[in-house]
């Protein structure tokens, strides 16, 4: 039977792994999405994710997290969590809810409280050194505060053709406490449906927001369109009528994955990302748009993975 798991970044590639042991086993997407962002949201070296997640202007760790149930159409979602272990779990709880769904702020921690998810200081000694580091340059150097934005975000396809997304973000870098991204907003930052694919968005998510891009590339999926044709469609031409438009544009990157278990890319930056399916193992890959509204993808080298784990846990000086 098929089965497939698509993830953004090269952090999403051990919870991807542990998701599509879960599809072999006959194992659900909704319990593998869960299980895959977990595990980014607990390791402490990725800088926009749960533990570790770099910290607000004010220095407090405020998260961003995204369920879809593509069966049900069942959507939870929080926006701006904090202290709370996983995010991801959160939502997927308030999915089950029909009212109240969408928590923001002290509201979703404290119902994350109330029904008993674990709660933990999610700052870290070295993001906080980031983070005060941060503060000095820009105040030294006059440079902008904001850096940094990448979601995990995930799709799964499980052996009974239903299909989950989840995503989960610490947001961007030395934000204004309490703004939020694309992260936590269905049709923006993820979607699903399972009788189409779904798809989910990593970026600057005032940008991403504008073009509710997720839905558009399950919309055109829906027609037919194959998903990598789907992303190419939906984010080139937007990345086109926002510059025209709005004279600027910021980072971003889509995955997609249709019933079918086939997939799909599209980045306007240098983007990795993880993919398993039934038939390929687990393995990361590099993005890059080409010059004919296409995306050019290869796998990672060795060099570049030994490059990126020594840049992640480097010292903070």
């Amino acid at each position: 039977m098929t089965y497939a798991m698509i993830g953004t970044w090269r952090m999403a590639y051990e919870g991807l792994s542990k998701g599509i042991d879960m599809l072999r086993e006959g194992g659900k997407s909704a319990d593998a999405i869960e299980t895959a962002v977990k595990e980014v949201e607990d390791y402490p070296f990725f800088k926009s994710v749960g533990y570790g997640g770099l910290p607000n202007a004010n220095g407090l760790v405020e998260m961003d997290a995204g369920f879809m149930n593509g069966d049900t159409f069942e959507v939870g979602a929080v926006m701006g969590i904090s202290d709370v272990k996983n995010p991801i779990s959160v939502a997927r709880s308030l999915s089950h809810e029909h009212f109240n769904s969408v928590l923001v702020g002290a509201g979703a921690s404290q119902y994350a409280t109330l029904n008993n998810f674990e709660r933990k200081n999610m700052l870290t000694e070295r993001a906080h050194k980031i983070w005060e580091k941060r503060k000095k340059e820009v105040i030294e150097k006059n440079l902008s505060p904001y850096d940094g934005h990448d979601t995990v975000g995930m799709v799964s396809l499980d052996q009974l053709g239903s299909i989950a997304v989840g995503t989960s973000t610490s947001g961007l870098f030395m934000k204004k406490p309490g703004r939020t991204g694309d992260t936590a907003l269905v049709g923006d930052g993820f979607y699903a449906d399972s009788e189409i694919g779904g798809a989910a968005a990593t970026g600057l998510g005032e940008d991403i927001m504008k073009g509710c891009l997720c839905y558009e590339i399950v919309r055109l999926m829906g027609t037919g369109v194959k998903p990598q044709a789907a992303c190419d469609q939906a984010v080139y031409s937007f990345t086109k009528k926002l510059k025209q438009r709005y004279g600027k544009i910021g980072e971003f990157s889509l995955v997609a994955l249709d019933k079918h278990g086939d997939w799909g890319v599209a980045t306007n930056v240098e983007f990795t990302f993880a993919v398993g399916t039934s038939d390929d193992k687990p393995a990361i890959f590099i993005a890059h748009p080409d010059d004919n509204d296409k995306t050019k993808i290869e796998p990672i080298t060795q060099e570049w993975l030994d490059a990126y784990s020594k840049r992640i846990k480097a010292p903070v000086e």
